[in-house]
């Protein structure tokens, strides 16, 4: 699967720690940055994460800044996005089965690597309960409220 990576300066070590995760999981990673961690705006990398994933370039979006809120909201801004912060496991896999989340938000200051990791695996792992369950009308009424 191709995931793009995206993080502010709050996410930055994080971020790398989980890209080389998904790589030794046989993922393919876009990384959009940022590449260092120098103070930058999580709208601007938010933005280029979801770009990737609405241009069919990437699959998934994994996106992490402190505290995983603020790239929820930016990455929520763009029709087609389903951004969910995660800070467990049930989470991760609900917004999968019932939301067919395409955005995965972390928050650094809030869980650790490990946790990070699992939450990460349980959401690449979980399927879409599908078209076909009571959950696809719920996704339909969003798409007719998105920005």
């Amino acid at each position: 699967m191709r995931i793009v990576v995206a993080a502010d300066h709050g996410g930055f070590a994080l971020k790398n720690d989980l890209a080389t995760h998904l790589r030794s999981l046989g993922h393919e990673v876009i990384d959009v940055g940022t590449d260092g961690a120098a103070s930058v705006d999580y709208p601007d990398f938010a933005a280029l994460g979801v770009a990737e994933v609405l241009a069919g370039r990437a699959e998934k979006a994994l996106l992490v800044c402190g505290s995983g809120v603020g790239m929820s909201i930016a990455a929520n801004r763009h029709r087609g996005i389903r951004a969910v912060v995660c800070s467990d496991v049930y989470t991760a896999r609900m917004s999968r089965e019932h939301n067919n989340a395409n955005a995965l938000c972390l928050g650094a200051r809030v869980v650790g690597p490990g946790l990070a990791q699992q939450i990460l695996d349980v959401w690449l792992e979980t399927a879409y309960a599908g078209t076909a369950s009571r959950h696809q009308q719920r996704l339909d009424k969003l798409e007719k409220i998105a920005p």
